[in-house]
């Protein structure tokens, strides 16, 4: 089932918003500041943002900037109160895949969600390689070299590796890790991604791996 963000802080329009998109069978999650927003679209947790541009905080076009500024392609439709104006032309160039202006009609944003998903869908074809920084990991042959030089790697950590090339820049949490490369839910006592995180360090480069005190890891 996919998951919808919405980044709009005023209520009426937000509820309305969601409980046509769960009732057209979507799961939904409601940001109401910009803050908020781009913290839950970089959690790679949703597959297409609706956002609103006058968010409290930080307003839509920065959401929008630092999004796409951590390589996100996840579709995005802007939400503006002026059709055609320049919210419109400054979001379309920062970015965003569509936009409505408001007020709208429920059925004609459910008709752009669509389209941007199916786009979206159809043009996702999983890369056979993956590179980061002189990392370079085949998917196909499991094989995995730094700066030309092969490394060896169990399945588990060139699982782990994949996960986070696949989300460079990106803080992926111990939780996050557990569950996309382990497959099982966090369990608090568990160390085995700090084990397994380690490992990696140790083939490498301990530099190329960072923590980020009380979030999780990101490879830069």
């Amino acid at each position: 089932m996919a998951s919808i963000l919405i980044a709009e802080d005023e209520a009426r329009i937000a509820s309305f918003v969601e409980k046509g998109l769960k009732s057209s069978g979507y799961t939904t999650r409601v940001a109401t500041t910009g803050h908020e927003a781009l913290d839950l679209a970089l959690t790679d947790e949703f597959d297409l943002l609706v956002l609103d541009i006058g968010l409290p905080g930080i307003d839509g076009f920065e959401v929008l900037s630092q999004l796409r500024g951590s390589g996100s392609t996840m579709p995005v439709i802007i939400l503006t109160a002026r059709a055609g104006g320049a919210d419109t032309v400054a979001g379309l160039e920062g970015g965003a895949d569509d936009y409505m202006a408001k007020p709208f009609r429920f059925d004609e944003l459910l008709a752009r969600v669509r389209l941007r998903m199916a786009t979206s869908t159809a043009s996702a074809s999983p890369a056979s390689e993956l590179s980061h920084h002189g990392l370079e990991l085949d998917i196909r042959t499991r094989r995995a070299t730094v700066d030309g030089r092969a490394i060896d790697l169990s399945g588990r950590e060139f699982a782990l590796a994949e996960e986070l090339v696949r989300h460079a820049g990106q803080v992926l949490s111990r939780e996050q890790l557990l569950s996309r490369v382990w497959g099982y839910d966090f369990d608090p006592g568990s160390n085995v991604v700090d084990v397994y995180i380690r490992y990696l360090r140790n083939k490498l480069g301990a530099d190329r791996i960072e923590t980020v005190r009380g979030m999780g890891y990101r490879l830069v």
